[in-house]
């Protein structure tokens, strides 16, 4: 079975697509999977790994929303990995290679989305989130021993940010997948969350990619794929290009620094704040395995893994006071 994948991208896959056999290795070398490719490796142990699974309590956009329908970093994060598949089989590429770069993307996202990204950022002199999540599969995961993926998973990961220069044309497909999901479906949630209407998009955007999420996901798609199907590189029209960045545009100046949205940040700033010094100043009261090395890195480590719902909890436990029962 194995053997019989491999020959699929030895004689099937276009010959710009990482090849599973040829990866650059690990960290540390293991025995090989008689079952899977390395590749498929590297996602089934992103897909157990207890990051993955706190991103469905990590914010997207909205902080803490109330609606069920509104996206998370979990969804977002899934919505990007089919948007990367879909361009990557269109094109030949390593669908595995993909999916494992696009569900490991985030890992490293801090709770309260880019907010806490800044708080951080501010706090610490420097911190990226991209940084961060391969820290996540590289140290903090599986207790301390990383998940010991493979180079080009790794790589994509570090490199999905726009810019970034990914080692593989996988790579760089997550990283137009990634702007393709969110400016889109943000769009979505803003428009759900009566912030905007759809008539408030730029006319010439709308004009030009569509007038719905669909349509607008399916002809930024289609333009990746068509501006790159045979080539050595993974690209976008300079239509496409200029129109998926001025939609990023307006949505940076209408929804991410909404007036409300930064009311909303700066009280998600203020209480990363306090986090931050609280744990400086009781490094005791980090989990033991984030305890390793310099302290501001690991209570950095402790709050960008937090979700949303556990920095509030935490803060309530720490700040406000209990009431005494009779």
């Amino acid at each position: 079975m194995k053997e019989d994948y491999l020959r699929y991208e030895r004689e099937f896959l276009s010959e710009n697509a990482a090849k599973s056999e040829q990866t650059k290795g690990r960290l540390r070398e293991e025995e090989p999977c008689p079952l899977r490719t390395e590749y498929q490796r590297d996602r089934d142990r992103i897909i157990h790994c207890k990051s993955f699974r706190r991103l469905k309590h990590k914010t997207q956009v909205f902080l803490s929303p109330m609606g069920d329908h509104y996206r998370t970093r979990l969804t977002h994060t899934l919505e990007v990995t089919q948007i990367a598949r879909t361009i990557s089989r269109a094109l030949l590429l390593n669908e595995d290679l993909t999916e494992a770069i696009g569900l490991g993307h985030d890992l490293g996202h801090t709770p309260f989305g880019h907010a806490g990204e800044r708080v951080l950022n501010a706090l610490t002199g420097h911190f990226k989130h991209n940084e961060q999540s391969l820290r996540v599969v590289d140290i903090l995961e599986n207790d301390g021993r990383g998940l010991n993926l493979t180079f080009e998973v790794r790589d994509g990961i570090l490199n999905h940010t726009s810019k970034g220069n990914p080692a593989t044309l996988e790579g760089k497909v997550v990283s137009y997948a990634d702007r393709i999901a969110y400016i889109n479906h943000d769009i979505n949630d803003a428009i759900r969350a009566g912030l905007i209407k759809e008539s408030d998009l730029p006319a010439d955007c709308t004009a030009y990619l569509g007038h719905s999420k669909k349509e607008r996901i399916n002809t930024l798609v289609n333009d990746v794929v068509n501006s790159s199907y045979g080539k050595d590189a993974v690209t976008m029209s300079e239509e496409g290009y200029f129109y998926m960045n001025k939609l990023r545009t307006y949505m940076f100046d209408n929804v991410y620094f909404n007036a409300n949205a930064e009311v909303l940040q700066q009280k998600s700033d203020r209480m990363l704040a306090l986090l931050f010094n609280y744990f400086i100043k009781h490094p005791g009261e980090i989990p033991q395995g984030m305890r390793n090395g310099d302290m501001t890195q690991c209570v950095c480590d402790y709050l960008a893994s937090m979700s949303d719902i556990f920095a509030i909890n935490t803060a309530k436990r720490l700040f406000i006071p209990e009431g005494i029962e009779d």
